[in-house]
């Protein structure tokens, strides 16, 4: 998995960071990405990006302020515009529907594709299937706001070719059940369990996104053992009650969140426009976790092993 930033800024969008929004990609068959946030022109920054509009399949908003949800009726539009046809879910508070349905209908915009839009209201998992599992939990903000853990289920582990050509099993189609784990049979009346024929699993990834919050052990509890942590930083140290007042955190606060959930590494991101320079920044995350990054618009990290 990767991420791409599309927005790191907060508030209003600014010369060198638009608002809210990255892009995670599964980098599976179906090469297929998931939005997080989709803030005033999102689809502009997609423009500079290999960001496909197309192999958007899901987009989770952490909450309705305006810098993370304006952008999303031109994306809707746009990517019907671009002959999509491929079904597109949003997650997001209480209020998100009306909001898009109010949008595309005012503007009678026709999306070629079905839309499903499902509300959050409290802490749970919204979605599951065989690859991932993605858990919510509603932080501290002005508004309802969520964090989102997205993890990657075990991957099964490799199959063992030379023990299964030792076994006598003759290469074809009975390979692709081994490889799921299932029982075969031979023709000679022989059974083999396929997972006495797999390796390792590999351990799936984990990724965590922090949208707007206060300081709080929910944020901890998203991010613990994560591969990645994404966390706003709005605010520098010395801010700290200016982000208490407007319900925010700030660097070294990230980096506490971090540190206690023992993450891989920490991406710092939603950056006040009152800071121009961002090492002062960076200098105060480090402080606390070393491994930590400040994202800037359509700067791509690798979600590590």
């Amino acid at each position: 998995m990767k991420i791409t930033f599309l927005g790191t800024g907060s508030g209003v969008p600014a010369k060198h960071r638009n608002v809210s929004s990255l892009a995670l990609h599964l980098m599976n068959k179906k090469d297929a990405i998931w939005l997080f946030d989709c803030g005033e022109a999102t689809q502009h920054q997609v423009l500079h990006t290999p960001v496909k509009l197309r192999k958007i399949e899901k987009i989770f908003i952490t909450h309705t302020h305006g810098d993370h949800i304006y952008g999303l009726p031109g994306l809707l539009s746009s990517r019907s515009f671009q002959g999509a046809v491929t079904p597109l879910t949003i997650y997001g508070p209480k209020g998100l529907k009306k909001y898009i349905e109010i949008s595309l209908n005012l503007s009678e915009t026709y999306l070629s594709y079905p839309l499903e839009i499902n509300e959050i209201d409290r802490d749970s998992i919204v979605f599951e299937d065989e690859q991932f599992i993605v858990k919510t939990s509603e932080l501290i903000h002005g508004v309802p706001s969520f964090g989102f853990r997205v993890q990657q289920k075990d991957l099964p582990g490799p199959l063992l070719i030379d023990k299964v050509k030792e076994a006598g099993i003759p290469i074809g189609p009975m390979l692709q059940q081994l490889k799921k784990g299932l029982k075969v049979e031979l023709s000679d009346g022989r059974t083999f369990e396929g997972s006495d024929f797999l390796g390792t699993p590999k351990k799936g990834k984990i990724v965590t996104i922090i949208g707007d919050t206060r300081y709080t052990e929910k944020a901890i509890l998203l991010a613990k053992g994560a591969n990645t942590l994404i966390h706003e930083a709005t605010l520098a140290r010395k801010d700290e009650l200016l982000a208490k007042e407007y319900f925010h955190s700030t660097t070294v606060q990230a980096a506490e969140v971090a540190d206690r959930g023992g993450v891989q590494q920490l991406i710092l991101t939603h950056i006040s426009t009152r800071y121009q320079e961002a090492d002062e920044l960076l200098y105060e995350a480090k402080e606390i976790f070393q491994n930590s990054f400040i994202a800037e618009d359509f700067s791509c990290f690798e979600v590590p092993s």
